[in-house]
This record gives C-alpha cells, sequence and structure tokens, in this order.
C-alpha cells in the first residue's frame, strides 16, 4: 500500500495509472475510520481497479466553535485498516498543501445545500464542495463513493458533478450501523456511556416512524412530532427533524414513495446525524 502526501505526486500517479486504463476509485474520508467507511472501500473495489482512500480533516467545512481542532485521528490504525481491506494508495496531505496561502476561490451548490444540516451549519456544504473538487483534482478518479449517512452530502456531491461536468461516477453506500443500530459515525467515540445509550432514541424513533408509515400513517407533522418526543425524552436537543423528498430535499407534508426523514441531534456536545427512507428507497438523482 502507498502513502501519498503530494497533490502533484499523487496527480503524476493517477495519470500514469490512467494511461494504462486502470480504473481507479476514490474514498473520500477524515480519517478515524470504521467499518462504515471499509464498506465504502468493498464497493469501490467491486467497481475499480485501484482503490484510492483520502485522509483529511477538512477545517473549511467546520464552522466557529465546532469540533474541527478535537476531531479524532489515528492515521496509524487508519493506516492498518486500509491494508487490511485492500486499499491501494492513501492520500494525506496537509492543510498548507490543501490550500495555499492567499487561496480565495470556492465551489458552492447553491440549492441542495441550504435546507437541513445547511440551516444550522451555512458554510459546511461550501467547505465540502471545495475539498472534494479539490481531491478529486488530485487523485483523477473514474469513481467516488459517498456514505448515504451524509445523505445531503451524497445529494449534493451528486448535483455538483452534474452541473459541473465531472468525469467521475458517484456511488453511495447504505448506512453502516452498530449492533444496537447506531449509525456508525467517528463522531461516537466522543459520546460517554450513557450518553452512547440514549443516542439510540434517534435511530428507534426512526424504526417507529418508518414502521407507522408503512402502516398508512402518511402525516408528515405526526411523524416528525413522533420522533421529536422520543429524541427529546431520551435527553437530545435536536437540530432538525424533517421530512423531506430525496431528490429535492425540500420539505413534504404528506409521505410519498419518495420521502425521506433526516433527523440531527445533540447528546452531550456530540451532534449525529441520521436517516431512512419511510417508504420506498431506490432513488437516483
Amino acid at each position: 500500500m502507498l502513502t501519498f502526501e503530494s497533490i502533484s505526486k499523487t496527480q503524476e500517479f493517477s495519470l500514469s495509472l490512467r494511461r494504462k486504463g486502470i480504473k481507479i476509485a476514490l474514498v473520500p474520508t477524515m480519517g478515524f475510520l470504521h467499518e462504515g467507511h471499509m464498506s465504502l472501500v468493498k464497493m469501490a473495489r467491486m467497481h475499480a481497479d485501484f482503490v484510492m482512500l483520502s485522509i483529511f480533516v477538512n477545517p473549511t467545512q467546520f464552522g466557529p466553535n465546532e469540533d474541527f481542532s478535537k476531531y479524532p485521528r489515528d492515521f496509524e490504525g487508519d493506516s492498518e485498516l486500509c491494508l487490511k481491506h485492500g486499499v491501494d494508495l492513501i492520500f494525506h496531505p496537509d492543510a498548507d498543501e490543501m490550500y495555499p496561502d492567499l487561496s480565495s476561490t470556492w465551489v458552492e451548490e447553491t440549492i441542495l445545500s441550504k435546507p437541513l444540516c445547511g440551516k444550522s451549519r451555512p458554510t459546511h456544504f461550501r467547505g465540502v464542495c471545495t475539498v472534494v473538487v479539490k481531491l478529486f483534482n488530485a487523485t483523477l478518479p473514474d469513481i467516488a463513493i459517498f456514505g448515504e449517512k451524509d445523505y445531503q452530502q451524497a445529494a449534493v456531491i451528486k448535483r455538483m458533478v452534474r452541473d459541473l461536468n465531472f468525469p467521475v461516477k458517484i456511488l453511495s453506500v447504505p448506512i453502516v450501523r452498530e449492533h444496537d443500530g447506531l449509525a456508525m459515525s467517528s463522531r461516537n467515540k466522543y459520546l460517554s456511556p450513557d450518553e452512547r445509550q440514549n443516542a439510540l432514541a434517534i435511530c428507534k424513533s426512526l424504526d417507529e416512524a418508518r414502521k407507522m408509515a408503512m402502516e398508512g400513517e402518511l402525516s408528515s407533522s405526526l411523524l416528525a412530532e413522533t420522533v421529536k418526543l422520543r429524541i427529546s425524552q431520551a435527553g437530545g436537543n435536536i437540530d432538525y427533524i424533517e421530512i423531506v423528498n430525496s431528490e429535492t430535499l425540500l420539505p413534504e407534508e404528506s409521505v410519498s414513495k419518495n420521502s425521506l426523514i433526516a433527523v440531527a441531534a445533540y447528546f452531550g456536545g456530540t451532534r449525529l446525524i441520521d436517516n431512512c427512507f419511510l417508504i420506498h428507497k431506490n432513488i437516483e438523482y
């Protein structure tokens, strides 16, 4: 397994692979890897000849007073996990390599990035789009893999790639959960044992809402209120609970076959996100 820190060296290497007809897949991450990330690697291996994984804690997608400085990092552990799961190359630049002095260019998607996480984190997706473009330009992939836990992020990236004509196919992978249902996240490390147990209210309440919808309850407000009550009773501080159209991310008053319920809530100081389709899942956008 190779590890590169230089953009120019990575570009040169990727170009040499492409000239040989070798198909490249990229798995962009911020590190502190877990089995959810490895599900992305597995998908990448299925669709490409050469798998690159990037590890870069991107400062521009963190807002003021967010957790950039304490975001968990474990490059040695990440490398061992990548080697075990067949990653061919880790791209691990530092901030100075990715953002030279006086950087002043941004990439911004202006519709899908505004609701949900975009309301409370207004600069987040500008940072995400900008760093993903930089990663694409550094690694020159044919395919890039994203997780559906960050459903809005995947939607924003797919729209950006479409709108800007990037020759990169975007694939998404379903949420990977812990044995008890909690969505895997690098931030789960922050949770105390009690907070970890209480946070199960997120996935349990989503399951309850899905069952209600499948049984015929189509009122978005009633379903959202059910989820809100369960999470609040468990001590969660809710950022948002919304039922949206999975293509437009606009709110829906009544559940349709394309409805997604998305949640962001704090347990202690840890912000967790989760989502699920209420009736149907096979969505392309």
